[in-house]
């Protein structure tokens, strides 16, 4: 049993309390929590793919030139925008001055019509990328901490399943509602609590973002200890006694 006193408040060393009151006889719980943070899911992607480079669809109108045309605006109104090959495609009826053309003049127009892909004119149809399969864990000590090594591996936090589950039986035998009410942090007001005994203090400075904000919550409990562990002995790993 450690010492009395181990745990202080913020000011005083913040300090993670390690004695259950709870009872539990040893045995590791698996007891479900509501509020428990859930599987990180990977989320799924989807892509349309890319069709061929497309080319204009044409078809061949006859147009009657009206008061202020030119082969210009013609051409970026009616075609592909350029003048010099309507002018080509109509030089017999213009004449050899594109500028000359007058109202009246009915000149064959290549019209745009749609766009349809250069070597093909079947739709693409948008295929979607398979969404990679979600991370599920089991709703029981080996999934929380599971869980809370995956979320640590993403904050860069250390810690092996090893190290989290001895500290887990011998601060709480894996009740994760369990709660310290006789010591000093108790006495002043911050009981410890959950699977690694977090005092309120220390689980809001060393709280995981992603994770629940409810101390009692198996895997953000969990990862507000190891991240205090982690800056207090370099690892959860190091702890073996009241930290």
């Amino acid at each position: 049993m450690p010492a009395r006193g181990k745990h202080r408040r913020p000011g005083n060393s913040t300090l993670i309390r390690g004695i259950v009151a709870a009872g539990t006889g040893g045995a590791a719980l698996a007891l479900p929590l509501v509020g428990a943070t859930g599987a990180h899911a990977a989320q799924p992607v989807q892509a349309a793919q890319a069709a061929p480079n497309a080319v204009p669809q044409v078809s061949l109108v006859t147009y009657k030139v009206v008061k202020g045309d030119t082969l210009s605006k013609i051409a970026k109104a009616r075609t592909t925008g350029d003048w010099k090959k309507l002018y080509k495609a109509n030089r017999a009826v213009i004449g050899n001055d594109p500028s000359a053309i007058r109202p009246g003049l009915k000149l064959t127009v290549g019209t745009k019509n749609g766009r349809t892909p250069a070597k093909t004119a079947k739709a693409t149809t948008a295929s979607a990328v398979t969404p990679a399969a979600a991370t599920t864990y089991t709703d029981d000590l080996d999934g929380w901490i599971k869980q809370s090594l995956d979320v640590m591996a993403q904050q860069g936090i250390p810690g092996s399943y090893d190290g989290i589950y001895r500290n887990i039986i011998r601060e709480s035998s894996g009740n994760p509602q369990a709660m310290n009410n006789w010591d000093s942090n108790a006495v002043a007001g911050t009981p410890s609590k959950g699977l690694l005994q977090v005092i309120d203090p220390t689980f809001t400075a060393y709280h995981v973002t992603g994770t629940s904000l409810d101390p009692f919550d198996p895997v953000a409990n969990i990862t507000a200890a190891c991240n205090y562990a982690a800056a207090r002995y370099g690892s959860i790993d190091n702890v073996f006694g009241a930290y």
